[in-house]
């Protein structure tokens, strides 16, 4: 049951945004403006959540020790066995101790050379999807970015870290799509029964592969997940291994191709930074970090108190939820010189996209290299790339992204 809003958390001074609203969605940056003007935190009635909309609480929000993930299933437990049992055991969704073990495995795993082992097959995957992209647009006088370039980049990458066979990899996409919906406020119940389905799904998938990896290790994550164990001995949990590599595709895909899909319509509604960068390939590291703080792929990050906190003069109880509203905190004038201005070159750049504190986001080297590997496929293979028509947007609020981007050149 939701709660309500803290007695002492005064009322907005600013009317709060519709996350619906089809015009708040195509550009919510002047909504957080004014939101930031009227106060560092803000009650939303709807989403029942308080919101830290400067980037100095939004910082203060992840990194406080008593604003943790305190997980609690989706009810009925009868209904969504699957999307619970993902969560209940997953590092994101835990707190300490439970979180240091799980961080201290898994990172452990990812230590062993995973990520480094894929960075040159990384940028000859991304240079292979921007040729089909670019054999697309001389074909039909158009193509879609994210079906070439943007959705598949980040699938086939986790997949192949995590040693998923190339045909069940068409598996993947559907499943992570259906589940991270459940993240949005006020789904309809149709779209929670989807989410269900494909956690079972994927659960039964993954318990197959990680028994396959028990009999037959290879040269991957999973079989590493396997092996890897703790300074006292300990190992994860069949269960935590399934949460932890349904985590990585869902964070690693919705997060990557999101930045690059955002990114690149922001780079060529802002053609003169396009240009930069396909002039000047040593711009492509500040470029990304740039992409993922114009236009955030995850608007909102919450936590809830476990016991009383204070954010930026707002008492927060225990039981209640703060977000950092990541997309307000990115375009803080306080922090930003010029934050509406995009700018390929910005350094420095303290956006809040990865996190921060212990829930840091820990594939955020692999997801840089991916972005990094797109961009530079692309200014090098279409320089002269343009939006064909008007991008789609997705109708989300909490995790940002387009349908479609088509372009030509």
């Amino acid at each position: 049951m939701d709660l309500p809003p803290p007695h002492d958390l005064p009322s907005v001074t600013v009317a709060p945004f519709d996350q619906h609203d089809p015009a708040f969605l195509a550009d919510p940056y002047p909504t957080f403006a004014a939101l930031r003007a009227g106060g560092e935190v803000h009650w939303h009635e709807e989403m029942g959540v308080a919101l830290a909309v400067s980037h100095a609480a939004a910082s203060a929000v992840l990194r406080h020790r008593s604003l943790g993930r305190v997980w609690t299933d989706v009810a009925p437990v009868e209904r969504f066995t699957g999307f619970n049992l993902l969560h209940r055991n997953s590092l994101l969704e835990n707190e300490p101790p439970t979180h240091g073990r799980l961080r201290r495995l898994v990172a452990a795993a990812f230590g062993r050379g995973h990520v480094e082992r894929l960075r040159p097959w990384i940028s000859d995957l991304a240079d292979e999807l921007v040729d089909g992209l670019v054999a697309g647009i001389a074909d039909h006088g158009q193509a879609d970015l994210l079906t070439h370039v943007a959705a598949p980049l980040p699938v086939e990458v986790i997949a192949e870290l995590l040693g998923v066979p190339a045909a069940d990899r068409a598996l993947l996409q559907p499943w992570s799509n259906a589940i991270v919906k459940m993240y949005e406020y006020d789904l309809a119940p149709e779209k929670k029964d989807a989410a269900e389905r494909a956690a079972t799904e994927f659960v039964a998938y993954l318990r197959d592969l990680v028994a396959l990896r028990r009999r037959s290790p290879g040269d991957d994550l999973v079989t590493d997940l396997v092996a890897v164990t703790d300074t006292d001995g300990g190992k994860l949990t069949e269960d935590e291994l399934v949460a932890t590599a349904v985590l990585l595709l869902m964070a690693g895909h919705e997060a990557t191709v999101n930045v690059i899909g955002n990114g690149v319509n922001a780079l060529l509604t802002h053609p003169e930074q396009w240009q930069r960068l396909v002039a000047d390939q040593s711009l492509l590291s500040t470029a990304v970090e740039e992409l993922i703080r114009y236009d955030s792929p995850l608007q909102l990050f919450e936590r809830t108190a476990t016991e009383r906190v204070e954010i930026a003069g707002h008492t927060v109880e225990p039981g209640h939820k703060i977000a950092a509203l990541l997309g307000s905190a990115a375009r803080d004038p306080l922090v930003f010189d010029r934050p509406d201005t995009f700018d390929v070159g910005r350094t420095p750049n303290a956006h809040l996209g990865f996190g921060m504190g212990i829930h840091y986001c820990l594939g955020a080297p692999l997801a840089r290299i991916e972005v990094q590997a797109a961009l530079s496929a692309l200014t090098r293979k279409l320089p002269t790339a343009r939006l064909a028509a008007e991008p789609r947007r997705r109708a989300e609020f909490v995790i940002r992204g387009l349908r479609e981007l088509p372009l030509t050149s």
